[in-house]
């Protein structure tokens, strides 16, 4: 795999297309979107299928408690909005009328974290991880690409219960050539024996080229893409702990309540390990999601930076 040649592609277009294929032969699927159908590609679904597609405007509480209602019914509703608006503005309504009736509803969010870029802090979902893992019944993916985006949806809509699924505003690099996706299991996308970087969404490529830099230093490194975030693969996690003696974590989210809380409650539990994060610490600001990268400390460097500190720890 040459990792600067790679083809880029929007996870949020897969996402309205994946959609309209399914919606061919699922009637039951029901799309509701809140005003930014154009922006998550949810219109594609509206424009093929009109009588299935519901657009609430800026009402994102309404619009959770009529897809409960929908699925209560009998429907398979999709809610499809901005990360910020799919987790934290209706909370309470995910949380009553979603997850403790665990209805089938599935909310498909674009946007999410800090490459949403010139939109601002405002619009910078970077705790919605710790918002949809507190709530019991949801399963949570965070595809790395537009080929695990497409599995990923497809397997949400025909399974029961309540998903949230993690998507980007930008093109992301495709790494996957042939559809490997397996709800609730980590990918091991490389091998390694002296740490493992445990990453998902856009932080997998950033592990990938830092594993690649690192090895030309002597240091092999395995990588396990955790796109399930719940239910986490533990044994995946127990494994790479006990064969590699240390983990880091990368993701494009708040350090506390995502990844890097969900693996260090792992290995705390069962085979404690030194463990570094790769995570946002604080609130950013506009700008390209570039420079926000870089800033806020997601880029490979920052990973391989992390490497050497948790093998460093490893070795006393």
């Amino acid at each position: 795999m040459n990792l600067n040649d790679l083809e880029m592609a929007e996870t949020r277009v897969t996402a309205g297309e994946t959609l309209v294929e399914l919606g061919k032969t699922n009637e039951k699927i029901v799309v509701l979107g809140g005003d930014l159908s154009k922006s998550t590609h949810a219109n594609k679904f509206g424009a093929a299928y009109p009588d299935r597609f519901y657009d609430f405007g800026p009402a994102e509480q309404n619009m959770v408690s009529v897809a409960a209602g929908l699925a209560s019914s009998g429907k398979i509703p999709v809610v499809s909005t901005f990360a910020v608006f799919g987790s934290s503005r209706p909370y309470d309504q995910i949380r009553v009328g979603v997850s403790q009736s665990n209805l089938d509803v599935k909310i498909i969010v674009t946007h999410a974290g800090l490459i949403t870029g010139q939109d601002g802090v405002s619009a910078q979902s970077i705790e919605d991880i710790a918002i949809m893992n507190a709530l019991p019944n949801f399963n949570i993916i965070v595809p790395t690409d537009s080929v695990e985006t497409r599995s990923a949806i497809k397997y949400a809509i025909n399974t029961k219960g309540p998903f949230y699924i993690r998507l980007s505003r930008p093109p992301t690099p495709i790494i996957h050539q042939n559809d490997t996706f397996q709800f609730g299991k980590a990918e091991s996308i490389r091998n390694g024996s002296d740490v493992t970087i445990v990453a998902c969404g856009i932080m997998v490529i950033a592990a990938l080229h830092a594993a690649h830099n690192l090895e030309k230093k002597g240091v092999s490194c395995r990588i396990l893409n955790m796109s399930t975030i719940k239910p986490i693969d533990t044994e995946a996690i127990l494994k790479a702990a006990k064969e590699t003696k240390a983990i880091v974590t990368a993701e494009e989210h708040f350090i506390n309540g995502g990844l890097s809380s969900i693996v260090a409650q792992v290995v705390s539990q069962n085979l404690p390990t030194p463990l570094e994060s790769i995570a946002i610490n604080r609130y950013a600001e506009s700008g390209s999601p570039e420079e926000l990268l870089e800033k806020y400390n997601l880029t490979d460097s920052d990973i391989e930076n992390a490497v050497k500190k948790v093998i460093s720890r490893k070795m006393k």
